[in-house]
């Protein structure tokens, strides 16, 4: 797989039927490699290792309703109470990062009303604060860490 804009981590995998499989820290299980899994599996580990946020508040691939239709986001980092602290979104690193992404990130979180946003490729990042009170969002160098 292709070198990350990520640091190095130590990641498990399988190989069975002539696929390659990465182990998932958050589902617990194997997850088929393809070049958008690779990208989720670094943010998962950047929030884990560098950012300390715990397991217990990090989410992967689950289904959401947006304006009726079901979507699926890539990574939802938790606030303890249960609402959405970061919202990501993960492409294959040959994808490039357009308008439209930025598009499908905000249709995502007017449901979501996540305080930080993360789009990435692997290669390049983008975070976003969200500021509700006055329409608009900031860009960030980086996102928080946890702070207990």
């Amino acid at each position: 797989m292709q070198k990350l804009n990520f640091q190095l981590y130590n990641f498990r995998f399988k190989n069975s039927e002539n696929k390659v499989s990465i182990f998932d820290e958050i589902r617990k299980k194997f997850i088929i490699l393809t070049p958008e899994e690779w990208v989720r599996q670094h943010v998962v580990q950047y929030l884990l290792d560098e950012k300390k946020y715990p397991k217990s508040l990090i989410n992967v691939e689950k289904v959401l309703k947006v304006n009726g239709l079901r979507k699926r986001y890539d990574v939802v980092v938790f606030n303890p109470d249960g609402s959405i602290f970061i919202l990501i979104e993960c492409k294959a690193p040959e994808i490039k990062i357009a308008q439209a992404t930025f598009d499908q990130i905000a249709r995502y979180n007017m449901t979501m009303q996540s305080q930080f946003l993360m789009v990435t490729n692997g290669l390049n990042h983008y975070f976003c604060q969200m500021d509700y009170k006055n329409e608009k969002y900031t860009f960030l160098e980086n996102l928080p860490n946890y702070n207990s």
